[in-house]
């Protein structure tokens, strides 16, 4: 069983830690009190550098320890302007710090990344201004591509979901690539998504040593919930087994799922693994919990 790692000092070198791994909406309390509550956030330090993915609502503990250790220079990385994936960012305190320097990225929305960010803090919904984030460098909108975030090399890939949704990958000298994909439908044919779209992921993925991606339906309520946007364990361990990953991680875990769920959820995983792609490590992520990213120099 997963379980959370001994590893709780934020910002080990070269290592993604997660702060928030639910999908739609937090949940906290005892029955989601091992696998996490909180949305999808994490972050990767290196050299006193922070990539930070995703702005959910477990975007404000992680700006509680950074605050302690004074500005920062970080990059985060916004996949979609859902409510779980950005709903953080008005409690994350190093936004207000002048001394820090922060550079949003995230997908290119009609309005502007920038204008649906700041409606989420006007004056009916939020008490403090969009202009008192004086920590905020830049926020820049990104298409799929490639483009610089610090010190990593960030390659971008649209994914099918509502709205103009964006996967990672991300790479610097001395770490393992890894890959942020959540809130993708691998089944396709929904918003928007076009034939050869699996195929051009699979090349995007090629040979990613740890792949983060959207779990958040049983395999078996796949023909319900088509158009939804999500996928399934066997789905995410199918285009792992494609794309020659080493390790994945479920993610973006349903609210609906206690810890015990998620337990049998994580046990499916690996008997389908097994079976499909037996030498993929199958993991599910754990609020707290830090993954090494150790390449060589």
């Amino acid at each position: 069983m997963n379980t959370p790692s001994d590893h709780q000092t934020v910002g080990r070198a070269r290592s993604l830690r997660f702060h928030g791994v639910r999908g739609s909406i937090a949940v906290p309390g005892p029955g989601t009190a091992r696998y996490g509550g909180n949305t999808s956030c994490g972050i990767i330090e290196q050299d006193g550098e922070y990539l930070i993915f995703d702005g959910g609502t477990g975007l404000r503990a992680l700006g509680l320890e950074l605050e302690a250790k004074g500005p920062i220079n970080a990059d985060l990385l916004i996949t979609h302007t859902h409510w779980d994936h950005i709903q953080g960012l008005p409690y994350f305190r190093p936004l207000y710090d002048p001394r820090s320097r922060v550079r949003i990225h995230g997908p290119r929305q009609a309005s502007g990344l920038r204008d649906v960010i700041e409606r989420q803090m006007t004056w009916e919904n939020f008490p403090i201004p969009p202009s008192a984030q004086t920590g905020i460098e830049a926020i820049i909108d990104r298409e799929a591509g490639k483009f610089a975030a610090g010190a990593w090399n960030v390659t971008a890939y649209g994914l099918c979901h509502a709205g103009h949704t964006l996967g990672y990958r991300v790479s610097r000298t001395g770490a393992d690539d890894m890959a942020w994909i959540t809130d993708n439908e691998l089944s396709g044919g929904a918003h928007g998504i076009g034939p050869g779209w699996r195929d051009g992921l699979v090349d995007f993925l090629q040979d990613t040593h740890t792949l983060v991606h959207d779990t958040t339906w049983a395999d078996g309520h796949l023909p319900t919930v088509a158009g939804w946007g999500h996928s399934s364990p066997r789905q995410a361990v199918e285009l792992a087994r494609d794309a020659h990953v080493k390790r994945l991680v479920l993610f973006h875990h349903n609210p609906e799922f206690d810890d015990a769920r998620l337990d049998h959820h994580l046990a499916e995983a690996r008997k389908t693994a097994k079976d499909l792609a037996p030498d993929l490590e199958v993991i599910a992520a754990v609020e707290g919990e830090s993954l090494p990213l150790e390449g060589t120099e």
